[in-house]
């Protein structure tokens, strides 16, 4: 889908979804017509029954688009997350408004997996673009939503930081190139 292009679709099965710009779960039922109003960054922005939401693109099937595949290999057997299936998939996660991952804009200050009550728990610290982003909490939702698929992840954890601030110099050299800021 252009990103320009907007249309109505069914959804051909009940779809998860979160709320804009608060990042609350909702259910979109199977047979509700949608409004598709943009396709960026990996997910899918849609009007239903006067509420802006967010299908993740893992989910696009349900909106009849091409869905995002996360592959992992096979789960360690003794239970562990590996780090690079976290990395990998904080890599598929981009910014709401600007079409660059947030791993590759510097906004992920940090990653750590723990062991507590005997589940492993992905933490993430990381920050905006500017503290006073709207968008926020949608991106946290992202980022759980996705890690939650990482195999032997049993919870996740966001938490928003503002020390040190944001700034351009934290884009890598490949982003400020596609982005045409270098």
């Amino acid at each position: 889908m252009n990103q320009q292009e907007q249309r109505t679709v069914v959804v051909n099965r009940d779809v998860a979804a979160r709320r804009v710009p608060a990042g609350t779960p909702a259910t979109i039922p199977k047979n509700s017509f949608v409004n598709l109003r943009q396709a960026l960054g990996g997910t899918f922005t849609v009007t239903w029954n006067g509420n802006m939401l967010r299908i993740d693109g893992t989910d696009a099937d349900a909106i009849g688009q091409q869905p995002l595949e996360l592959t992992f290999d096979p789960p360690e057997a003794d239970g562990s997350v590996r780090m690079s299936d976290v990395e990998r998939t904080l890599d598929t996660i981009f910014d709401p408004e600007i079409p660059v991952s947030i791993q590759s804009l510097g906004l992920v200050y940090g990653v750590d997996v723990l062991r507590r009550d005997d589940k492993n728990v992905v933490q993430v610290r990381m920050t905006l673009t500017a503290p006073t982003c709207g968008m926020g909490p949608v991106l946290v939702s992202d980022v759980e939503y996705r890690l939650a698929r990482v195999p032997n992840v049993d919870a996740v954890e966001v938490a928003l930081v503002f020390d040190p601030p944001w700034s351009r110099d934290m884009i890598s050299e490949e982003a400020q190139v596609e982005l045409g800021i270098f």
